[in-house]
């Protein structure tokens, strides 16, 4: 080999291998870069840090959740920062209303929601940077079939007689009584001690020892959302009820001598005469409340089983004038235009109701039965003795005053 080529082949070797060299010094240089690599990435990562917002919204229920309360669901708070924006809507887009509070720190729907409907959520909030952060959620609340609902009277914001008790009906069977009992408080403000006492499975009653306190204020607290009443079944209510106790009313009707005194702070203000239930259907005794009034209804007998062999009742008046239910079971006081005036006073001949003299239609205000109706409240108590009859059971109508206190007491759960 002459020297020239043998320098061509050596500046070639040595190009090849300055290549390789090359090659690795790259390679080396990259492993070399990549610690500096994440100390760019741990920069990177740094800096997105300080552009996040550290506004954090919290949503209740959490996202997911099922049987959710349909009073304190879709709540948004924000800590560290303000929120700026806050939709709710059903499942089908439906837009749910809601208030944002002054300092803009919360926000919750304006009306209860609906059972059984899924809801979404989508909240943004801004930091002190302005920065904003989002979040959002979806729940559905409480079916029908999980859940259950007290029907209660009186009426927020009534005024009633002395005798009305607290009522409440529940649309299902209530199995843990004791813990339905606790959620449901009633208070007057005469300061008397008031019971709560289990008829059933679906109703409980609460009163006094004693009628109320006429002037009084009773108030019923219903903090059931989220009570399990029965394996599987939540209550739904969260409210607050208060009614009014008005002037001490109890009649009194006397079967035998066929006159009704009303009584108003004990003393007589009218004596009205009537008739009772003849000898053959007799009128109950006992202490009965006036829970309905109708300034005219229809009495039909095939209603409380009074009909004739055809099967059609014994009596069917489409105008009953100036009547106030008594019993659950249908017994009333009420107006009679059809008998002859000198029936009332003188001789019992009704089905079991009580009637007093008046006029079809209801026209004239002078009559006994219109002068009555016009002066009794919801929760009068008309007290019918001598009749010969069983006492009313407690649980017919509004009646548990004819159950001692003893008794009563026994009836409660907590």
């Amino acid at each position: 080999m002459t020297d020239s080529k043998r320098r061509k082949g050596l500046m070639a070797a040595s190009a090849l291998l300055g290549g390789v060299l090359a090659l690795t010094g790259c390679s080396g240089g990259n492993a070399k870069s990549s610690g500096g690599g994440d100390s760019s990435q741990a920069q990177a990562d740094a800096a997105a840090a300080k552009k996040s917002s550290e506004a954090q919204i919290a949503i209740t229920p959490k996202d997911g959740s099922d049987n959710a309360s349909i009073n304190n669901s879709g709540a948004v708070t924000v800590s560290k920062g303000t929120l700026t924006g806050v939709t709710m809507t059903t499942e089908s887009g439906t837009a749910v209303a809601g208030q944002l509070s002054a300092d803009k720190k919360s926000w919750k729907p304006s009306t209860q929601l609906e059972r059984s409907t899924t809801y979404k959520i989508a909240a943004a909030a801004k930091d002190s940077q302005g920065r904003i952060a989002h979040e959002n959620a979806s729940f559905t609340t409480v079916s029908p079939a999980n859940s259950f609902i007290g029907t209660f009277t009186p009426d927020d914001g009534s005024t009633v007689g002395v005798g009305m008790p607290v009522s409440i009906n529940f649309d299902k069977a209530i199995t843990n009584k004791a813990a339905v009992q606790k959620g449901i408080t009633v208070t007057s403000s005469s300061g008397q001690e008031v019971v709560c006492h289990w008829f059933n499975a679906n109703r409980m009653d609460c009163r006094p020892e004693q009628y109320w306190k006429e002037g009084s204020t009773v108030t019923l607290k219903l903090a059931l959302d989220g009570v399990e009443g029965a394996p599987g079944l939540h209550g739904v209510q969260q409210k607050t009820v208060t009614f009014h106790i008005g002037r001490n009313q109890v009649s009194y009707v006397d079967a035998k001598t066929k006159q009704m005194k009303v009584t108003q702070d004990g003393k007589v203000v009218k004596t009205i005469p009537i008739s009772a239930g003849s000898p053959e259907h007799t009128t109950y005794e006992g202490q009965m409340v006036i829970s309905e009034k109708f300034t005219q209804t229809r009495m039909n007998g095939a209603t409380v089983g009074f009909k004739d062999s055809d099967g059609k009742g014994e009596y069917d008046i489409k105008d009953v004038p100036h009547a106030m239910r008594l019993t659950s079971s249908g017994t009333f006081i009420h107006g009679n235009y059809w008998g002859a005036p000198s029936v009332f006073g003188s001789v019992n001949t009704s089905h079991g109701c009580v009637g007093l003299q008046d006029v079809k239609g209801a026209g004239d205000p002078n009559t006994p039965a219109a002068w009555f109706y016009g002066h009794s409240l919801i929760g009068d108590v008309v007290v019918v003795q001598n009749t010969g009859d069983k006492t009313v059971a407690p649980d017919n109508g509004l009646n548990g005053w004819n159950m001692d206190w003893a008794q009563w007491k026994a009836g409660s759960q907590v």
